[in-house]
């Protein structure tokens, strides 16, 4: 991509969109177009076709999507569902329509099946079911991907698709009802602190093997893929370390200073057991995951003490 190409970066203002557009600009991309929701509705077909022919982007980076942790996925599977799979169709078809050269659509780990063979390879899309807790957005995702892989085979358009671990980072959702672990799990201990409390309660066993990515990391390797990878099957990207919910935990008491118990709350459910991707093909490529778990989670947290005011 030249520096002066134009890039449309699809909900820029989100965790994984804002990581991208600044990782673009530190790369010295200088054509960015960005429009927020009240600017551009995603839901809306005709305005998106609009946008596409007036705009004219010659790249175009997925990464809007409405999002949540376990128990949004559990409570809204319709909602996932409906709207991931409108905002997907509706920019993967005008990008394609008005011959945008190159367009990278993310999707997720949970696209994977529940039982999966570990580390998760991309062969492995679509052999089971996914994850009954977060199946509606794991199914609009693996239609977003099969939409571009389709294009990519029948057409000859070059529209990729990358599967990045659970992302976290600068950005992220802190609403307790909302948020993804990492995020949920820091508010969680840092209240604890605040309030003297005794004990903080996991969801779940703490069993669970989860892989984490930063979103500076995923920026980097979708402008990455974008520079250098075209086919029409999808690329993991992740860091290749996994870590249990239980341990993260301990992590996370430990950065935000909280010193009571860690319970764990066996009702709730786990979700998948273990979710660690195969990033083989991209490593071939040149790629490699550069910030650690621990330093991410830090500097997350230090982003949001002196954001929110809150101290």
């Amino acid at each position: 991509m030249g520096k002066d190409a134009r890039i449309y970066v699809a909900g820029h203002t989100g965790l994984v969109g804002s990581a991208f557009v600044r990782r673009l600009k530190e790369q010295g991309y200088t054509n960015l177009i960005l429009k927020t929701h009240g600017e551009l509705e995603l839901l809306d077909q005709k305005a998106v076709e609009v946008f596409f022919k007036e705009e004219k982007p010659e790249y175009v980076i997925d990464a809007a999507a409405k999002v949540g942790g376990i128990k949004a996925n559990r409570e809204a599977p319709a909602d996932f569902f409906y709207v991931n799979m409108q905002i997907e169709q509706n920019l993967i078809w005008s990008a394609y329509k008005s011959n945008v050269k190159k367009f990278l659509f993310l999707g997720s780990a949970c696209m994977y099946p529940k039982e999966c063979r570990q580390p998760m390879t991309e062969d492995q899309l679509l052999t089971g079911v996914p994850e009954v807790t977060n199946e509606g957005y794991a199914l609009a995702k693996i239609c977003g991907q099969r939409l571009c892989s389709y294009l990519y085979k029948q057409y000859g358009a070059d529209f990729i698709t990358a599967i990045p671990a659970n992302a976290y980072g600068i950005g992220d959702n802190f609403d307790p009802e909302h948020s993804h672990v990492i995020p949920a799990l820091l508010i969680k201990f840092r209240n604890a602190r605040i309030n003297n409390e005794k004990t903080v309660s996991l969801w779940g066993t703490g069993k669970p093997l989860r892989e984490f990515i930063e979103t500076e990391d995923m920026a980097d390797a979708g402008i990455f893929l974008l520079e250098h990878y075209s086919g029409y099957e999808p690329v993991n990207i992740g860091t290749g370390e996994e870590i249990s919910i239980l341990d993260l935990s301990r992590m996370i008491k430990k950065i935000v200073g909280f010193e009571g118990e860690i319970l764990t709350d066996p009702s709730k459910p786990d979700g998948m057991m273990r979710r660690l991707c195969d990033s083989t093909k991209i490593q071939e490529l040149g790629w490699r995951s550069r910030i650690g778990l621990e330093q991410g989670i830090k500097r997350l947290y230090e982003w949001y003490e002196n954001s929110c005011n809150c101290k």
